[in-house]
């Protein structure tokens, strides 16, 4: 089969994106069926202006990890429009990406921004870096493990090629090859549908250590279905010129947080009040706008939150 895709580096396309720094502008809603229609830009906003606070840089300095006067972040950096690289193939762009730096310049420190697996980066947090931002959604079995300050708000939704050839229903996905991202909530929800298979009609779940890996099997036929969170797959969509679609409505809408070492209380009252801070000014929904997906902001950040909705 052969699709004609518009350049889309975030996806492991045919990379040809644009990539530059700018105040934070705006772009498109945010749900998954309107940014399908979007023409976005990998445009990154400039945050070095943003003061440092003293009295969270102070809190900040004295956390369990933070070390060297560096903010070290996990992303899996190929989850647009989150996190991904621009068409340099080693600068990393996306909400997240700016949403740390904001975070690193309220703090006093500089971000390094250190590229993970997605299944790694809980593992790994406090020992290899500091933070995980990476459109993680908080789940009860991840708070065991890690800390999180609520940020943002995505449910997931389904991606089939144009016009649904299967003839896919969500409300069924047996018989289905669906993919996923390894380690995700929609790798979990696809595992569960699959056990639900009669015999005669099994799902196969395809988990990919990377989103781009999983989008690009469902453009290419080597899939029937993606399954990711729903500003990953709209701005998948919008990039494709019209090869893909949305398939039903967004699903499971839940907060998304920063991962921050296990009772490391300093670093989670700064994370915290800084991304407070950031709300309250404006930046963060600036921010959010500038990519657009504004639909799940938040107006509240929290440390554990205990309404995972």
């Amino acid at each position: 089969m052969s699709l004609k895709f518009k350049s889309f580096a975030a996806l492991a396309l045919s990379a040809a994106m644009m990539f530059s720094v700018a105040a934070c502008g705006t772009t498109d809603s945010g749900d998954a069926k309107s940014d399908s229609k979007a023409k976005n830009t990998t445009v990154g906003c400039d945050v070095s202006t943003i003061k440092k606070d003293d009295e969270l840089a102070k809190l900040a300095a004295s956390a369990k990890t933070v070390k060297d006067g560096e903010l070290s972040v996990g992303m899996e950096l190929s989850y647009a429009p989150a996190e991904f690289y621009a068409e340099d193939g080693k600068t990393p762009v996306g909400y997240d990406v700016d949403m740390s730096k904001a975070i690193a310049q309220t703090l006093g420190l500089k971000p390094k921004i250190v590229s993970s697996m997605f299944d790694t980066i809980v593992p790994s947090i406090g020992s290899k870096y500091d933070l995980g931002i990476t459109a993680m959604t908080i789940t009860e079995e991840r708070l065991q493990s890690v800390d999180f300050v609520s940020y943002y708000r995505a449910g997931s939704t389904w991606a089939v090629q144009k016009g649904n050839p299967k003839k896919l229903d969500t409300s069924d996905m047996c018989g289905a090859k669906i993919a996923v991202q390894t380690g995700t909530v929609q790798e979990d929800e696809a595992n569960k549908i699959a056990k639900g298979c009669k015999a005669d009609k099994k799902a196969e779940v395809m988990s990919y250590k990377r989103q781009a890996e999983a989008a690009t099997a469902v453009a290419t036929g080597k899939a029937d279905v993606f399954y990711a969170d729903s500003p990953v797959a709209g701005y998948a969509i919008s990039q494709t010129d019209g090869q893909l679609e949305a398939l039903g409505d967004v699903e499971g809408v839940a907060k998304q947080g920063i991962a921050i070492k296990k009772g490391d209380q300093q670093l989670d009252e700064a994370v915290q009040k800084a991304v407070q801070k950031l709300m309250d000014d404006g930046t963060y929904m600036k921010i959010l706008k500038h990519w657009g997906v504004e639909s799940g902001a938040l107006d509240k950040a929290e440390i554990n939150p205990t309404d995972l909705n």
